[in-house]
């Protein structure tokens, strides 16, 4: 069998000619401190400023571990009754918070014209796994039932997040479909999540390295995560997929953990769940956040934004 070169778009390798200039440090051998801060600076670096908005409001809820720390967004000061995005970030449950999110954050809201709410779960190693996705639905379940602490009435919920947030939305998803009358889901958009162990994958091994998101990193995560990989939580392929509901999937082509991604739209099509499965070819992980350094990665977040919108109204 012969090998094939990946595809990648022009932007893409200046990009990550530039990453590979800069020759920074292993994930491995910075301080988690220095980690956090790399993440926020890369995103700072890379990503379109945020987009002026109505309404943007810090909140908390109660959580398992504590009130949990949230961001309201809307482009209206006020709106009638609706669904509303839940936004859980990435960072392999190790980093990222509510900044190294919030241009994105803005950028859903304005372009859905729907209000967002980011949640600030806790992270590891500080708080292992299932601290986050704990979080994460808890929080989900408080804005689905507190109309007037966000001054939104709530119709539904549409859990949405990237990398390790795409993983919690669909754990959100399942935890939730169990009592859909309670919280109901109406649509989920996990954004290049961790369905599957990715380990032995062929996009682990064929990008392990040079694409922004690394094996090492990976494997950084989840030593400090500390997943149990026989539990839904952690690989919510494992989950039941009979309730799943409307799902806007997207991967992309160049990310290690692409193949994860691939495995849980395969098992959406076998249980016969409606989706939109999105491949951005060419594209890396995090190319949400990197839309000012990779101008082609905006045209990849319209594409997902309209498949959204498509979805919401064929699922009404």
């Amino acid at each position: 069998m012969t090998e094939t070169t990946p595809y990648v778009r022009d932007d893409v390798k200046a990009f990550l000619a530039i990453i590979a200039a800069i020759n920074g440090p292993k994930l491995a051998d910075q301080t988690l401190e220095e980690a956090r801060a790399g993440y926020l600076a890369l995103h700072t670096m890379g990503d379109r400023p945020a987009r002026e908005l109505a309404v943007i409001k810090d909140l908390t809820c109660p959580g398992p571990g504590g009130d949990i720390p949230l961001r309201l967004y809307d482009a209206r000061e006020t709106r009638g009754a609706g669904p509303v995005m839940v936004f859980y970030h990435g960072g392999g449950f190790v980093i990222g918070d509510l900044e190294t999110h919030h241009n994105l954050c803005t950028e859903l809201a304005a372009e859905m014209d729907l209000p967002l709410i980011a949640v600030d779960y806790r992270c590891a190693p500080e708080h292992p796994f299932p601290a986050a996705v704990d979080d994460c639905e808890a929080a989900t379940r408080w804005i689905a039932a507190s109309p007037e602490a966000i001054g939104r009435e709530v119709t539904g919920v549409i859990p949405i997040g990237d990398s390790a947030g795409g993983t919690a939305s669909i754990v959100v998803s399942q935890q939730l479909s169990a009592n859909p009358a309670e919280t109901p889901v109406v649509l989920q958009v996990p954004i290049f999540p961790m369905a599957s162990n990715s380990a032995g994958s062929a996009s682990l091994t064929e990008f392990a390295d040079g694409y922004v998101l690394t094996k090492d990193a990976v494997e950084f995560f989840e030593a400090h995560y500390q997943p149990d990989h026989h539990d839904a939580r952690a690989m919510p392929i494992l989950g039941d997929h009979s309730s799943t509901p409307p799902t806007v999937l997207i991967t992309a082509g160049l990310d290690p953990i692409r193949d994860s991604g691939r495995d849980y739209g395969a098992a959406l099509s076998n249980a016969g769940t409606s989706h939109i499965h999105l491949e951005m070819h060419g594209a890396t992980h995090s190319f949400t956040n990197l839309r000012q350094a990779v101008p082609s990665y905006q045209h990849d977040l319209e594409r997902m934004i309209a498949a959204i919108k498509l979805m919401l109204e064929t699922s009404a």
